[in-house]
């Protein structure tokens, strides 16, 4: 077995699918197919059971697909660590990134590095926070931005944090929210469990009236800004032109509730250059933390 086929045999545990494994490797069922069977004959024993439902592995054909993936990431650390030797930085940079860091503030992280490293090649996955704290655990990429609190061993800093808002088109009297209509949009854990926690302290057993759910923070404030409801939103999302009404979230010692992110990544990849230039860029880099321009404060 060589690359290839160790790819091939990741690509068929992804998609549970040789048509569409096939297709995610750019080549014909037929020829993936062949190959399936000359790796069978390698091994002596059946990998995959077709079913009408897709492809399932044997228990053989499982070891086999976890020595591929294990083989794909060494040779990808090798790959990796020669392109980024040298005394110029340079090599390929794997981020896994927050989906709504990656929509608000990532683009101008990014522009801004690769105009001082221009011979750095990104590649960016994006996600869930939790899907990509796990990447870096596993190591598919070499630095996570992640929102919220999680525990994480090795090298982290700060890299952004803003109040969450309630936030409205019209003023709103906050002894009177629970009655008023809340549009609620789909979050991480951590976030819903900070909102949920301010709420109990703040209206004990009072529910809010939820009249809305949808599943990005986009819609949600688009709602908003029809005066459709309010919605309880981080500050990374309010933008210039929104000219929406925004009051902080308060403890009950009157502190403002603030939502970090993070930079994450393994302290051995601190050692290859590019790793090290973005971790110490953005370090530097100037986030907008608490942007709120087009809104009007409480």
């Amino acid at each position: 077995m060589d690359e290839k086929d160790w790819r091939l045999i990741e690509m068929l545990s992804i998609e549970k699918s040789i048509t569409g494994a096939a297709q995610r490797l750019y080549v014909t069922q037929p020829s993936l197919t062949y190959r399936i069977q000359q790796i069978e004959q390698m091994f002596g024993t059946k990998i995959l059971i077709r079913r009408k439902t897709g492809i399932e592995f044997t228990a053989e054909g499982e070891l086999i697909a976890c020595y591929a993936r294990q083989s794909l990431r060494e040779l990808q650390k090798i790959i990796d660590r020669v392109a980024n030797t040298g005394s110029n930085v340079r090599g390929i940079l794997r981020l896994g990134v927050s989906s709504i860091f990656a929509h608000y503030r990532l683009p101008e992280l990014l522009k801004v590095f690769l105009q001082h490293y221009p011979d750095v090649e990104i590649n960016v996955k994006t996600g869930w926070s939790t899907e990509i704290l796990q990447s870096v655990y596993r190591e598919e990429v070499h630095i996570g931005i992640i929102r919220g609190d999680f525990q994480w061993p090795e090298h982290q800093h700060r890299l952004y944090f803003e109040p969450i808002h309630i936030v409205s088109k019209r003023e709103v009297d906050l002894a009177v929210l629970p009655k008023l209509p809340r549009i609620q949009y789909k979050t991480d854990l951590p976030l819903k469990n900070m909102i949920d926690s301010w709420w109990q302290s703040t209206y004990k057993s009072l529910a809010p009236r939820t009249t809305m759910e949808v599943d990005n923070i986009q819609t949600c404030k688009e709602l908003v800004k029809k005066d459709l409801g309010y919605a309880i939103l981080p500050g990374i999302c309010l933008q210039e032109t929104d000219q929406l009404k925004i009051q902080p979230l308060r403890a009950t010692d009157r502190k403002i509730l603030y939502r970090n992110t993070w930079l994450i990544c393994r302290d051995s990849l601190l050692e290859l250059s590019a790793i090290r230039a973005f971790v110490d860029f953005s370090s530097n880099f100037n986030i907008d933390q608490n942007r709120t321009e087009g809104c009007e404060s409480e």
